[in-house]
């Protein structure tokens, strides 16, 4: 299920009530602590750190056919970059993707929490591209923002930059500048609706990228986004076909 961007009153109503009925409650350790401690009470907590995907996913399965009613958690969306698919997966190659009960609980994403942080960005046609390569080949990412950006769509950009990862971002920019102006708008905001959030307008032509790091998300205007009064909006058309 989606546990939202990170805020307490941004986790549905639907999903605090799935959880609450929970026996189990399995996730990411740094996603586990967003959850309030009274969704968290009287539960068994399976706690796994990065890159234990599909280990998280196996031990939530086995809970389930243990008898146990079980939970896994992924920030924002759950089949949005989280472990819908990767649970849906394990089951058809276990052969129990029609003996196993699973509901998919919606959340809210991220990039909804940060285009309401930076104003209206999008809102007109826009692309979600994660710019991680551990598990998409960096050929097949450049083409898609290559695209995105020739197609003119705003473009939100997931995992952007880390410590291992400190070029693919500015990769990325060079390959939008091909078909933005300078002045394009640029949305940077580091953890939304979490502690220590933090939000930055800037232009493609004054991307400061030390403000950039795994717990940002960038987004990038189209030809048409501009910046009023601190804030990033992308007009739909209504003004100018009815004003």
């Amino acid at each position: 299920m989606g546990i939202g961007p990170g805020a307490h009153d941004l986790v549905t109503p639907r999903a605090r009530n799935v959880l609450m009925a929970s026996d189990v409650i399995v996730g990411y350790h740094v996603y586990l602590k967003l959850l309030e401690p009274e969704l968290k009470e009287g539960k068994e907590i399976i706690s796994t750190p990065m890159r234990k995907e599909i280990e998280r996913c196996t031990m939530a399965i086995d809970k389930v056919l243990g008898g146990r009613r079980t939970s896994i958690v992924s920030s924002g969306d759950s089949g949005i970059y989280g472990m819908a698919g990767l649970v849906l997966e394990l089951l058809y190659s276990r052969g129990l993707i029609d003996k196993v009960s699973v509901e998919i609980v919606p959340g809210i994403p991220s990039f909804v929490a940060v285009s309401s942080l930076l104003g209206a960005p999008l809102m007109h046609d826009f692309a979600v591209i994660s710019l991680s390569d551990l598990l998409t080949p960096w050929d097949r990412i450049e083409k898609r923002v290559l695209s995105a950006s020739e197609g003119d769509f705003v473009i939100v950009l997931y995992n952007p930059r880390s410590k291992k990862r400190d070029w693919q971002i500015k990769r990325a920019i060079e390959l939008i500048r091909e078909h933005r102006s300078p002045d394009t708008p640029v949305g940077i905001v580091r953890n939304a609706a979490r502690e220590d959030e933090s939000v930055f307008i800037s232009t493609l032509s004054h991307i400061d990228y030390e403000r950039i790091d795994m717990l940002t998300t960038v987004i990038v205007g189209n030809s048409s986004s501009r910046i009023i009064s601190d804030r990033i909006i992308t007009p739909r058309g209504y003004t100018e076909k009815y004003i």
